[in-house]
């Protein structure tokens, strides 16, 4: 019997009104009214957790706000995988689970908001979605407010918090929506979802490693090292888990599910090397964050590794320097992005991107799933890697 807590949404089949030639990723993701399903678990999760809070402190109402304001910016990519690959796997949009998936997307959602609250921290990023990040928002109020301490470490505080708070809410909604579902099918579906954020958590450690590893003298083992926190921090969780949770709802078997990974990772690693390009090149108007963000980070991403491994001891010397300095000034900036062009890093990493999105495409081709699922998958895998934010 379906959970009496589930959104009561109706379904909502394909229209004729929907604009089928747009494949923009917000055109993709309103298709068959998955982003607003998704949006209203959101916010009924929110609102249960302000409700809650407020029950503790009314001091802890900012920390809804900050949850809330986080999930506004996202473009449900993750949901809209999650719910196609359940629609490819057998999924029925007018049957009595689609708001099962819903929330299974909305859960992907907070997991998400609780790895950017954590990683922003982690990276000392200033801007998320073009906003102030929330520990810096936070300690920008503890300056403002004139309060004891050190503002920073409140902020940071304060964001770890709203990553576990957010964490919270994702396992919530995952486990409302699988008691709507059949004993085995809800078994596999927590199961995908567990092995996603030990993943993610493996990744994340990955890359804190990489980055106090020497590096720059073995270029085949730097970027080795390199795609394996893009598959394990990122793509995993960007794609091929969603796709994977997806299959597992719909009830596909193990290998079923096992299988969408021929598809899933080499999206989800396209889509990473996809925001690695964009976070040294990308237009700052766009993308929210300050241009050349990664640079200033001294993110040890396959762009700068390739950039290296093909560098003349000027570039190299100029790129070991610069790299990772904070306070680098826009002309800086221009030079390492020249760099990165000179040495064919920019177009080699492109090569990459179309290569996989190939490589993807016919692993999808050959898997026999069922329409529209099918096309919506490779139109969102083409959505994810060719965005511009």
């Amino acid at each position: 019997m379906p959970n009496p807590s589930l959104p009561t949404s109706p379904s909502v089949p394909p229209q004729a009104s929907e604009d089928l030639t747009d494949p923009s990723p917000a055109a993709l993701v309103d298709r068959e009214g998955v982003r607003a399903g998704v949006d209203d678990a959101l916010h009924a999760s929110t609102a249960a957790m302000r409700a809650e809070l407020a029950g503790t402190h009314p001091d802890t109402d900012v920390l809804a706000d900050a949850t809330q304001e986080l999930l506004a910016g996202g473009k449900r990519l993750r949901a809209a995988f999650c719910y196609w690959s359940w629609r490819a796997h057998g999924g029925d949009a007018a049957g009595p689970h689609r708001p099962a998936v819903l929330r299974a997307g909305a859960a992907l959602e907070l997991f998400q908001a609780a790895a950017l609250f954590h990683d922003d921290v982690m990276d000392s990023s200033d801007t998320r979605r073009g906003r102030p990040t929330a520990h810096r928002a936070f300690a920008a109020r503890h300056r403002d407010l004139g309060w004891s301490g050190d503002g920073a470490r409140y902020g940071e505080n304060a964001a770890i918090l709203l990553g576990d708070l957010a964490l919270i809410a994702s396992h919530r909604e995952l486990g409302d929506a699988l008691d709507a579902l059949a004993p085995a099918v809800a078994t596999r579906s927590r199961r995908v979802f567990g092995r996603m954020q030990t993943e993610v958590t493996a990744g994340q450690y990955l890359d804190v490693h990489a980055q106090v590893l020497p590096w720059g003298e073995d270029p085949a083992a730097d970027e080795e090292r390199a795609r394996a926190v893009i598959r394990s921090k990122s793509a995993r969780y960007s794609v091929e888990h969603p796709i994977a949770l997806g299959a597992a709802l719909a009830g596909a078997d193990d290998d079923a599910v096992a299988a969408t990974s021929a598809f899933g990772l080499p999206v989800g690693e396209a889509f990473q090397l996809r925001d690695d390009v964009l976070g040294v090149f990308g237009d700052a108007q766009v993308t929210g964050k300050p241009a050349g963000d990664d640079l200033r980070e001294g993110k040890r991403t396959v762009l700068v590794v390739r950039a290296l491994a093909a560098a003349t001891p000027a570039q190299r010397e100029l790129l070991l320097t610069h790299l990772g300095d904070p306070d680098l000034d826009p002309a800086t900036v221009e030079d390492l992005r020249a760099v990165l062009v000179e040495t064919g890093a920019r177009d080699a990493v492109e090569s990459l991107i179309a290569e996989l999105t190939e490589r993807a495409a016919a692993a999808l081709d050959g898997a026999g799933l069922a329409e529209p699922g099918a096309r919506m998958l490779a139109l969102l895998a083409r959505a994810a890697v060719e965005r511009t934010a």
